[in-house]
């Protein structure tokens, strides 16, 4: 499944443009892709753009009219704002993500390049993995693709983290 989330990504630079499901379907069978990678890739992505559409950034302007909306916005603001707020992960996330994956979202978040919004939606799309404990590498693709699906472009220095591959480095 990862593979088919890399060939998007590269394919498609930013989430919106993107074809529409049918069509990347075709796009990816043409290109050699297995059905059943191409199956869970579709679901996961479908899961991601539902995961970005119920989350908001606290930039983005909210609608006065939407109730829902502007009590999720007040929530966001008190716990971004709070500097004592941590976030606790179950069992689960704790074993779907193993200490090196957990350690690269706390990296991100003390680099303050990865906010509570993102944080979660992360997490999400990790949890829809079937892996466990899920690979750093994969881990890595997740924050890419949800950096993708925002329309965001990660800061260079967080590019070069996610895309460098650590065996190569030389310690100095």
């Amino acid at each position: 499944m990862f593979e088919v989330l890399v060939f998007v990504y590269e394919n498609y630079w930013r989430g919106d443009a993107c074809p529409q499901w049918n069509q990347l379907e075709r796009k990816l069978n043409a290109v050699g892709f297995e059905a059943q990678e191409i199956k869970e890739a579709l679901a996961w992505l479908s899961g991601l753009s539902q995961a970005t559409r119920s989350t908001r950034s606290p930039d983005t302007p909210l609608p006065l009219d939407d109730l829902d909306a502007l009590v999720q916005r007040a929530d966001q603001l008190a716990i971004g704002n709070s500097g004592a707020s941590i976030r606790v992960f179950s069992v689960a996330e704790q074993n779907r993500l193993g200490p090196e994956c957990l350690g690269f979202i706390r990296f991100l978040e003390n680099a303050t390049v990865l906010p509570p919004h993102m944080r979660e939606i992360i997490v999400d799309r990790a949890m829809a993995c079937d892996s466990e404990p899920l690979s750093l590498d994969d881990l890595k693709i997740i924050v890419l693709m949800v950096y993708w699906s925002l329309g965001e472009e990660p800061d260079a220095l967080v590019l070069d983290e996610l895309c460098d591959d650590a065996q190569d480095r030389v310690a100095h």
